[in-house]
């Protein structure tokens, strides 16, 4: 079995995923060129895209600096009612 079959999906990471896809299609960035610009691999923001993976607070920052948004729009999806539901 492989690592990636043995991954388990978070609720959290998975909203988290969903915002960071929608922001770098905004950008029109590919994978490879947003995670270039955050210094990070595009395997790690296919990750995170797919909600496999939920960044830190430093990786927030260099996500929202190569997607030139502020912090907070990563995180806006994050509202009470999606709160209550990650319970």
């Amino acid at each position: 079995m492989s690592n990636v079959s043995m991954r388990q999906k978070t609720p959290e990471a998975e909203v988290f995923g969903k915002t960071l896809r929608r922001l770098r299609d905004e950008a029109s960035l590919s994978q490879e060129a947003l995670g270039h610009g955050a210094n990070l691999t595009t395997g790690y923001i296919s990750d995170l895209e797919r909600g496999l993976k939920a960044p830190g607070l430093s990786t927030i920052l260099r996500l929202a600096i190569a997607l030139h948004v502020a912090p907070a729009e990563l995180l806006k999806d994050f509202t009470p009612a999606t709160l209550r539901r990650l319970k």
